[in-house]
């Protein structure tokens, strides 16, 4: 038996994916913690995994408006969430997993844990870096698409040297996000790192990439050793969250359209579930909105009998009962609608979804909406297209077949017991 303690921030798709390798390595007979925010802790211990509380606590459950908007923010959203939610509570994050980590034989870090990897070269742990969408991967010759400058996917096919020169700029942008990164390295006695944001965010003893091959395929550039696992799959729903409504709708017609904005944008949902249930009224489908726990929405009742509206309910079991969904393209619920395969709008916020969009766009499951552009005219004439020509059923059909030939949990725990076993 080995000791693994996963660490992690941000939202439920953030959370989702740590919960199902916890699974996995537990019912392999390993001890297994999970360490991110104290809100999380009640979904955590009711999986029987153990929990360690780090700052900060960003759980979503009940957010600022007004910080859920600037972390969404196109163009600045991701500085924000680095600079203002992770860098203050960098050492406190620190110190609490130094508590801990001890215990452990081996630790594997999300992306913003920024401390995770200061602990394992201080204590001297192994440890596995992981990358939950392929824009975290940053590439020369897959480059991603950048969320507040879709301007730049008209020099997509400009080569490599292109991609070089703007890495090297896009450097120089960042070189002062993660310096508080070197003050704790010093402090703690560690060697400063050259880039803490974008260059040294990834493991010596490996990386696994927690997402499907169907999204990317490993390139020359990426982190040595990284392996991609497929998506590890996880979407619970807790009982007192359940709508008994929802199998009777779906049971009373034909499949609806699914319109979701997953935990986190819909904090920030602006017009989208009233132009929503506009473009249902134009298009004449059935819908189910999903908008989220806890989330007032905008919308009066009732709503069209076509129409079903609740808060939550497991993607796994929503989206192969559905003719298409409409969703914001975090890498979760873009996994969840591949492995369904149903065709996709999607309408990307902010951080990885352009990326994730224009990867689905490209594999023939989606098309895109500017978030500025979500217009119920504009939705409806998309979902036409996706509802009626049978090229976007076909292309998500062929999709969920590639996607079924891998099994993600499987693949990271047989990857981190290696690790483990590894003498080096």
């Amino acid at each position: 038996m080995s000791r693994f303690l996963l660490t992690t921030f941000g939202s439920l798709g953030d959370l989702h994916p740590y919960i199902a390798v916890g699974l996995g390595l537990r019912d392999r007979g390993h001890q297994v913690a999970i360490a991110t925010s104290e809100g999380y802790r009640a979904k955590v211990e009711g999986e029987g995994i153990g929990f360690h509380a780090v700052r900060p606590n960003l759980a979503i459950s009940n957010p600022d408006p007004a910080m859920m908007a600037q972390a969404l923010h196109p163009r600045t959203g991701t500085e924000y969430v680095i600079r203002k939610l992770m860098m203050p509570s960098l050492e406190a994050s620190f110190d609490d997993l130094m508590l801990i980590a001890p215990q452990f034989d081996l630790m594997v870090g999300h992306p913003i844990s920024y401390a995770t990897p200061l602990v394992a070269e201080k204590l001297r742990l192994k440890w596995i870096s992981v990358a939950l969408q392929p824009a975290a991967l940053i590439s020369v010759t897959d480059p991603p698409s950048i969320s507040g400058a879709p301007f730049l996917d008209r020099f997509r096919g400009a080569g490599p040297g292109f991609w070089t020169a703007w890495g090297r700029f896009a450097r120089w942008m960042v070189r002062g996000w993660g310096q508080p990164v070197n003050d704790l390295r010093r402090r703690i006695g560690l060697p400063e790192v050259r880039n803490p944001i974008l260059d040294d965010v990834y493991s010596p003893y490996g990386s696994q990439a927690w997402f499907s091959g169907v999204l990317a395929r490993p390139q020359p550039d990426w982190p040595t050793k990284t392996t991609i696992t497929g998506f590890p799959f996880y979407d619970s729903l807790a009982p007192a969250q359940g709508c008994p409504e929802l199998s009777r709708f779906l049971d009373a017609g034909p499949p609806p359209v699914v319109f979701t904005l997953g935990s986190s944008a819909v904090f920030d949902a602006g017009k989208f579930y009233a132009e929503s249930a506009e473009a249902v009224k134009q298009l004449g489908c059935r819908a189910v909105l999903l908008t989220g726990v806890g989330v007032k929405s905008e919308l009066a009742n009732p709503l069209p009998d076509r129409i079903l509206m609740t808060e939550y309910a497991p993607y796994s079991e929503l989206f192969p009962r559905a003719a298409a969904v409409v969703h914001q393209g975090g890498v979760g619920t873009t996994a969840q609608v591949l492995r369904a395969g149903i065709p996709m709008c999607v309408v990307p916020y902010a951080h990885d979804q352009p990326d994730n969009a224009r990867r689905c766009a490209g594999l023939g499951v989606a098309r895109i909406v500017p978030r500025a552009e979500y217009r119920a005219k504009r939705v409806a004439a998309e979902l036409e297209q996706l509802l009626t020509d049978g090229r976007y059923q076909a292309s998500a059909k062929r999709t969920a077949a590639e996607m079924a030939k891998e099994d993600g949990v499987a693949a990271a725990c047989d990857g981190l017991e290696a690790a483990v076993n590894r003498s080096s």
